[in-house]
C-alpha cells in the first residue's frame, strides 16, 4: 500500500484527500481507499504549503499517526507548464520541486483540473454514472471526456502499452457551428453584442453560455423576463471583474427551468442542452470513442432531468449519414462531483518512486 495526497485546487475552495492505493485489476489499475478529507477556503492561505501542513496536522489525530505521503498530485484550475502553475484567481505560484521540498513528499505532480477528470473517469463505479446510451463498448478504443462548467473542457484517453494515457485539448475553443435558423441568429447576436470576429463553442456551452442564450432569447421577445432572473443578471453584471461573486445567473436560470416556473429559462435550457449534445457528438465523430464518452463538469449533474429527456441524445446522434457510428458510442453522464479528486489520486499513484 502507498499513502497518497490528492488535491483539487480552485480559486474559491480546495479539497485535500489522503488515500491508500493498492494495485488492482480494474480499468485504473489502482484501488483507492479514502482515509481523511477536508475542505478549505483557498483565499485563507498565502500558498498551498501552509494549507497542506495544516491538513496533515489535522489528519494525524484522526488516523492515529502522522501521515507521511509518498506521492502527491494536485489538480489545478488553470494551465500547468513544465511542472508549474499560476492560479488565475489566487496569488499562488506553484512549482512541483518547491512543493516536494517544502512538504517533504518525494514525488509531487501538478495537472490541469480537466486532465484530472480524465484520470478520474477510469476510477468511477457504475453508481457514479448515468448511462444515456449503452452503445457497443470496445476496451482498446479511445475514451472521450467533455465537461461544461465555468468553461468547456474536452479531452481524450488512449489505451496504450497496457495502460491508459490522458490527453487534454482546447476543443472547447473551436468554432461554434450553428445547425438551425435560431442557432444562426444566436451566432449573429453574439458577434454583434460583443464585437467578436468569431464565436467559440465554449461561449454557448458553459455556464456563461446559459446566460448568453437567455439574453438572446429575452432580447428576441421569446417570453417575458421574470423579476427574479432580471435581478440575478443585474447583480452579476455589477460584479463583473470582482474576484468574489454573490450570484451565479446560470445556476439561477437552470433552477428556474428545472422547477418549470419560468418559460424563458425553460427555453434557454432546452437550447443549451441541444447545443451541448451537438458538441458532444462533434467530439465523438472526431475520436470515435467506443471506449466510452463521459459528460462531466459541474453543470451536467445539476440538470440531469433535462439531459435525460431525449434532447441531448437526439442532438448527439443527429449527424446525417454518420449517425449510425454514434449509436455505437457508450455515453455516460458523470454524477460523482469528486471525479477530479479521484483523478488526482490516480495520477499520484502513477508517479515513479
Amino acid at each position: 500500500m502507498t499513502l497518497l495526497l490528492a488535491g483539487d485546487i480552485g480559486g474559491t475552495k480546495t479539497i485535500l484527500n489522503l488515500v491508500e492505493a493498492t494495485t488492482s485489476g480494474n480499468k485504473a489499475g489502482t484501488a483507492l481507499k479514502p482515509l481523511y478529507e477536508s475542505r478549505y477556503s483557498s483565499a485563507d492561505f498565502p500558498d498551498l504549503v501552509p494549507m497542506v501542513r495544516k491538513f496533515l496536522a489535522e489528519a494525524a489525530p484522526q488516523l492515529g499517526t502522522t501521515p507521511l505521503p509518498a506521492k502527491a498530485c494536485f489538480a489545478i484550475a488553470g494551465p500547468v507548464v513544465d511542472g508549474a502553475s499560476k492560479l488565475t484567481n489566487l496569488s499562488w505560484s506553484l512549482e512541483t520541486h518547491r512543493l516536494s521540498q517544502a512538504l517533504e513528499i518525494p514525488q509531487v505532480s501538478l495537472i490541469n483540473d480537466f486532465a484530472a477528470v480524465g484520470y478520474g473517469v477510469l476510477g468511477l463505479e457504475n453508481a457514479d454514472l448515468h448511462t444515456l446510451q449503452s452503445g457497443t463498448p470496445h476496451t482498446d478504443a479511445p475514451i472521450a471526456i467533455i465537461g461544461a462548467g465555468t468553461g468547456l473542457g474536452e479531452g481524450f484517453i488512449i489505451h496504450q502499452a497496457g495502460t491508459y494515457r490522458v490527453y487534454g485539448s482546447e476543443g472547447g475553443h473551436a468554432d461554434f457551428a450553428p445547425r438551425t435558423p435560431l442557432e444562426f441568429q444566436l451566432l449573429r447576436y453574439l458577434i454583434e453584442r460583443h464585437g467578436l470576429e468569431r464565436v467559440s463553442t465554449e461561449r454557448v456551452v458553459s455556464g456563461q453560455g446559459i446566460v448568453s442564450i437567455y439574453q438572446f432569447l429575452r432580447d428576441r421577445g421569446i417570453a417575458q423576463e421574470s423579476p427574479e432572473i432580471a435581478h440575478a443578471i443585474q447583480i452579476w453584471q455589477q460584479e463583473m471583474g470582482k474576484s468574489e461573486k454573490t450570484v451565479d445567473p446560470g445556476a439561477v436560470i437552470g433552477k428556474a427551468a428545472l422547477d418549470r416556473r419560468d418559460p424563458l429559462s425553460e427555453q434557454t435550457l432546452q437550447m443549451f442542452v441541444e447545443l451541448y449534445g451537438a458538441e458532444a457528438g462533434n467530439l465523438a465523430l472526431k475520436l470515435l470513442p467506443y471506449g466510452g464518452m463521459y459528460v462531466a463538469g459541474g453543470i451536467a449533474p445539476k440538470i440531469l432531468p433535462l439531459l435525460t429527456d431525449g434532447r441531448f441524445l437526439s442532438a448527439f446522434g443527429s449527424k446525417g449519414r454518420m449517425s449510425p457510428l454514434l449509436e455505437r458510442v457508450p455515453l455516460h453522464i458523470v454524477l460523482n462531483p469528486k471525479v477530479g479528486l479521484i483523478g488526482a489520486a490516480l495520477c499520484a499513484a502513477r508517479l515513479a518512486g
